[in-house]
């Protein structure tokens, strides 16, 4: 039974028929319940892709690359509930502990009692809301761009940045170690793609020197490596980029808010401008979904050429209040990176003490690389029952040979809770 906004019934579709569809005559059995015989003609279909994909799943157990989901409970916090424990969270990316913020929680409420819980289209049709502008310029004035949009995910962002902006006459130089939204973007925007080794400022002017015949070149990176926890060298590849006369696509959806004095990212860590800036408004925002921070002629072509832009609904309102009030705040409280990077360096120092490769990191993502796919996941599930929860990582999303529990603190993990996470990771690797 639904209600109208005043709470009275609305009985209509008390019977199971359609809103304003007539009911049938007394007595008639109407036709739709009658058994359909063709409903049934694609059983055999299902059955036997059922049979191949189960196949396709037993190569992955016998590699060590199947995935599962677990079940987590409870409010965003340091600690919460991970298939029925009580632990400590490790896994995440609320860097600054705001996605259980009161303050944000209660903008989020605010946004859907104003707005409704959808914006109920695409913005180019009727889901461009005040509040995405009103987010838009505050996300401007924040990264130092004249302008921004909003994109419903990170990934999506990535894909409409670089689908836009290049074609089958241009050319993309994209880091060897770049996020698989990148990957995937490079190759749908049918460009050429050129890929140089990780972070290598040497490698990327060997592969910009032969950058010939292109209409526009792209140099994109992250800001971030999630898996490494290694920032990006700009100081050394901005440069090199502009004397090639390449646009620079910084994805810093791990950097943002984390980074910096002000929090603007890896960009105002290395003194460099980018000419876009894809951000991530669900990790150290606490929110859900991305966007480009860029010029207004740029802004203005992405609204007629991104794709995965107009193509799509509008970010919902309660994530759009989020991300404003948990970016107040994290302008405000400048203590919470302080206290994020704290708590990476005593979790860093500990790992390596205990004898784990941390590899490059030198921000709040710490990786302990252990190599093999099964000894990574052992590990990460007897953590998990000594009631610590970092996630095992493996390939595609790190090369072969290389798997790793991959720790993520937030500010508002204690010195206690991450003595705790090198106690129990020291014990197990003593076994």
């Amino acid at each position: 039974m639904m209600r109208s906004r005043s709470g009275a019934a609305v009985n209509s579709l008390a019977s199971g028929r359609r809103f304003g569809e007539s009911s049938p005559r007394r007595g008639a059995l109407s036709k739709n319940l009658m058994p359909n015989p063709l409903a049934f003609q694609g059983v055999n279909e299902i059955t036997r892709l059922d049979a191949e994909v189960g196949v396709e799943l037993d190569r992955l157990r016998e590699r060590g690359l199947h995935r599962r989901l677990r079940r987590v409970e409870g409010l965003q916090a340091p600690r919460m509930r991970v298939d029925g424990r009580d632990c400590l969270m490790l896994a995440g990316s609320n860097y600054l502990d705001l996605a259980g913020d009161a303050r944000v929680i209660a903008a989020a409420q605010r946004a859907a009692e104003e707005y409704g819980t959808a914006a109920a289209g695409s913005r180019l049709i009727n889901g461009n809301l005040a509040l995405h502008e009103e987010l838009e310029g505050e996300l401007a004035r924040f990264t130092g761009h004249a302008a921004a949009l909003v994109f419903s995910s990170g990934y999506m962002a990535n894909l409409g940045v670089l689908g836009a902006l290049c074609g089958p006459d241009d050319v993309i130089v994209s880091d060897s170690l770049n996020h698989a939204s990148i990957i995937d973007a490079c190759r749908l925007a049918r460009a050429q793609t050129r890929v140089f080794a990780h972070n290598d400022p040497e490698d990327l002017a060997r592969v910009a020197a032969g950058l010939v015949g292109f209409r526009r070149r792209v140099l994109v990176a992250d800001g971030v490596y999630s898996m490494d926890g290694d920032r990006a060298r700009l100081s050394e590849l901005v440069p090199i980029a502009r004397d090639h006369e390449m646009i620079v696509v910084l994805d810093d959806a791990h950097g943002l808010g984390c980074l910096g004095a002000s929090g603007r990212g890896a960009s105002e860590v290395e003194g460099v401008a980018v000419d876009l800036l894809i951000g991530n408004l669900g990790k150290a925002l606490g929110s859900f979904g991305a966007f480009v921070a860029c010029s207004t002629r740029v802004r203005e072509h992405l609204v007629n050429a991104s794709r995965s832009f107009i193509f799509t609904c509008a970010t919902a309102p309660p994530a759009l209040g989020a991300a404003l009030e948990a970016l107040r705040i994290a302008q405000s409280e400048p203590e919470r990176r302080k206290l994020l990077f704290e708590r990476a360096e005593q979790l860093r120092v500990g790992l390596r003490s205990a004898g784990y490769d941390t590899g490059e990191s030198t921000t709040q993502i710490v990786p302990a690389i252990v190599g093999d796919n099964e000894a990574v996941m052992r590990l990460a599930d007897a953590a998990l029952e000594r009631g610590v929860y970092a996630q095992g990582i493996r390939h595609p999303s790190v090369p072969h040979g290389t798997a790793r529990i991959r720790f993520t603190p937030t500010c508002a993990h204690s010195a206690q809770d991450v003595a705790r996470v090198i106690e129990v990771f020291s014990e197990l690797r003593a076994r």
